[in-house]
Formats: structure tokens, sequence, C-alpha cells
């Protein structure tokens, strides 16, 4: 754990002080490959080897799920959590405002309509300037680049202040703002 280290160490009972060896060889191609653990590393939720085996060099994409070892729960023992890393290569177009994000957004703020005033005609002094509304949370602006939390209910906020909401109460949810309820795990409808 030296700051010259390559390695990484995790506080978890079930995976191994030389687990597994992640690589990157010419053309940004990422690899993994078990080193002879015996709770297993885990590639898209598949074993890549036997107990105590070494596997062959597995590929790693965009999107990929690793997991080291395996949960664990033996009688009045603790519960021993295995380690998740969803893997992110390749995002660097996501660091800045590009035409996907900032189209996105134009799109978020259509649906957020035009300001209306009392008889429910569009204000039309209004109507260029409004958009989406701060996040009511934090009170800071909603911008690209950002990730968003769409309640059913249609008011947005950043995904960061929601998420202890959403977490603490999964799979209800009671907006912030109108109080709406929603079950976040209800099938979605299809018009035919």
């Amino acid at each position: 754990n030296s700051l010259n280290s390559n390695k990484l160490a995790f506080r978890s009972k079930v995976v191994s002080r030389a687990h597994a060896e992640i690589w990157v060889e010419g053309g940004g191609k990422f690899y993994i490959r078990d080193t002879k653990s015996s709770s297993g590393t885990f590639l898209n939720h598949v074993r890549l080897s036997a107990a105590n085996m070494e596997s062959r060099p597995f590929q790693i994409k965009d999107g990929d799920i690793l997991q080291l070892g395996v949960d664990y729960q033996g009688g009045a023992e603790d519960i021993y959590k295995s380690v998740k890393i969803k893997v992110e290569i390749g995002r660097e177009w996501q660091a800045g405002v590009n035409v996907f994000n900032t189209t996105a957004f134009k799109n978020l703020k259509a649906l957020a309509g035009p300001v209306q005033n009392a008889s429910g005609v569009p204000n039309a002094g209004k109507i260029k300037a409004l958009g989406i509304p701060d996040c009511c949370i934090c009170l800071f602006s909603v911008t690209v680049r950002q990730a968003l939390f769409i309640a059913p209910c249609s008011h947005t906020f950043h995904y960061k202040c929601i998420r202890p909401i959403l977490e603490a109460h999964h799979p209800a949810f009671s907006c912030p703002l109108c109080r709406t309820y929603a079950d976040l795990e209800e099938d979605v409808e299809v018009d035919e």
C-alpha cells in the first residue's frame, strides 16, 4: 500500500492478498486474470477459473462488471462481502461539452416547457428564458455534464442530491417538492 505500489487493497475477507491481475496492452486493451484465488474472480457473473487455479487472460470492456470473491455468511459469523467493480473505459468524450450532452440538455429544457401565466396561456415574454429550475435540494443550477434524476412527476434533481432519499426508501419514492408517490420498480406501461 505504499505510494509507489501498483497494488490495490480491499477490506474484504473474501479477497485474497494476490487475488487477480489487471493490465493494459498496446492499443489500450485491458485484461484481467485470476491468480489462483480461492473465492474466485468473476467477469460479468462468470467465474474465470476454478478455485486455486490461474485463469487465462480475459479482455475487459466498458460496462463490464468485475467481482472479486463471493459473499459469505457462515452460521453466527459476520457477513463477508465480495468486491464488485463496474468498469468504465474510454469515456473521455464525457469529460467535456459535446453534441450528445448539449442535445440532451436542450431536450430536457424543452420538457420543462415555457412559463405560463395564471390562465394557462404561455407568457410570450418569458418563453425563451427559463427552462429547467435549480435543484431544490442543493439550490445549484442543473447544467450539462451532471447526473440527473427526473422524478415520475417530472421534477428534476441532481442525482447526488436525491440519492440518499432514493436509497433510504427504495423502491418507494415521494417527491420532495410535490409529495407525489411512485413505485420505482413498477413496470413501464407501453402504448400499443
